[in-house]
């Protein structure tokens, strides 16, 4: 599985990577790459207007704001 935090760096992105990264350990699944994405011609491009957004697999699960963790184990499906 792939999950990519899209957003240029703000705040919000960087505690949004922080929450997804915790939960992956805190599951303990290996499987999981995590990648961060912050050209903004790369978020455009992929239709992103608000960030930070989140994706997986290539396909938005949320965009424009900070998912709790609770909300990303049931993305993941744990």
């Amino acid at each position: 599985m792939k999950i990519e935090i899209l957003g240029t760096g703000c705040p919000k992105c960087r505690l949004t990577y922080k929450r997804i990264k915790e939960v992956v350990e805190e599951l303990g699944r290996k499987d999981i790459e995590i990648v961060k994405v912050e050209e903004i011609d790369e978020i455009m491009k992929r239709g992103i207007m608000m960030t930070p957004a989140l994706t997986i697999n290539g396909e938005v699960k949320i965009a424009g704001r900070i998912p709790k963790k609770e909300e990303i184990k049931e993305i993941i499906g744990c």
